[in-house]
């Protein structure tokens, strides 16, 4: 009982976010991450051991600069769902610039995964890529654990005409899309537990990977396109990052498509490392025997 109705004072909220400045809801996100940031917390713990594990050789100043970087970026990030679900496309089109090594509008555009990446700025970056795509797209999802939130979620990600599926029924219905040529839309770059998944490095650290993505291209005979939506600073807004489709991709080889996904990561979060999502869990599965980082 209480959680369904703090869902809707929740959702309320976030409507009511939707109407104010995006500067002033950043702004006031900020300033909460802040705070959160002062209190010693479970999460907060999560991301100085991912930093640590995969950047051994930065300095303890610099780990908890970024630490403390992020944490407000994280919280900030909850706060402009507001403007990401709720907002008009016209306040979005004001809202993100976008930078994309491919045309968004070609009509002969091929069997195309577009592969999201875990920073802060994806919520942002997949809704607006798929208004940039003028067309019907597919897009995958994580269930969430409360319905109301999640019933919510999947009508504002969808608004711009985008068919859902959740990530467990996802792999026929992908391939279903891609045979009607729809762009499809996922992310793979966290830790979902062995099933599908390969150990490869993350930083040099053995990191449980989904193998589907390289699987449904192969499948599917569609390329991968990886996207990040970035946060602009000084409270701009975004831009959403679309990169050139990969080269060679797949290669049949599990391990090796895996490590490709991983090796892409490793060279664009030291661009903004404070925007990789840190809070996750990255390294929760580990190899036999491994014992838990967290």
């Amino acid at each position: 009982m209480l959680s369904r109705y703090g869902a809707k004072f929740g959702i309320a909220l976030l409507k009511l976010f939707a109407l104010l400045p995006y500067g002033f809801v950043a702004r006031l996100g900020d300033g909460l991450g802040w705070l959160l940031y002062q209190i010693p917390s479970n999460r907060k713990r999560i991301v100085h051991i991912n930093l640590k594990l995969c950047f051994p050789e930065w300095s303890d100043e610099r780990r908890a600069d970024v630490a403390r970087k992020h944490f407000r970026h994280a919280i900030r990030s909850y706060l402009e769902r507001s403007v990401q679900w709720f907002g008009s496309a016209r306040k979005l089109e004001k809202l993100v610039q976008v930078n994309s090594a491919i045309d968004l509008n070609d009509p002969d555009l091929p069997p195309t995964l577009f592969l999201g990446l875990h920073f802060v700025g994806i919520e942002a970056g997949s809704i607006f890529l798929n208004y940039s795509l003028h067309r019907t797209c597919g897009s995958l999802y994580q269930p969430m654990s409360n319905p109301e939130f999640e019933a919510v979620a999947k009508a504002a990600r969808s608004r711009f005409d985008a068919e859902m599926a959740s990530r467990a029924d996802s792999a026929r219905i992908v391939l279903r899309w891609l045979r009607d040529r729809k762009p499809v839309m996922l992310g793979a770059d966290m830790d979902y537990g062995m099933r599908n998944s390969t150990f490869v490095p993350f930083f040099g650290v053995p990191a449980c990977t989904l193998t589907a993505v390289g699987r449904l291209a192969k499948v599917g005979r569609a390329q991968v396109v990886p996207f990040i939506g970035e946060v602009l600073p000084n409270y701009k807004g975004y831009r959403l990052n679309v990169f050139k489709p990969w080269d060679n991709y797949p290669t049949g080889d599990d391990d090796l498509d895996a490590r490709r996904m991983n090796a892409f990561l490793e060279e664009q979060i030291p661009n903004m490392p404070e925007q990789y999502y840190w809070v996750h869990k990255r390294f929760k599965t580990r190899p036999p025997g491994d014992p838990s980082v967290y």
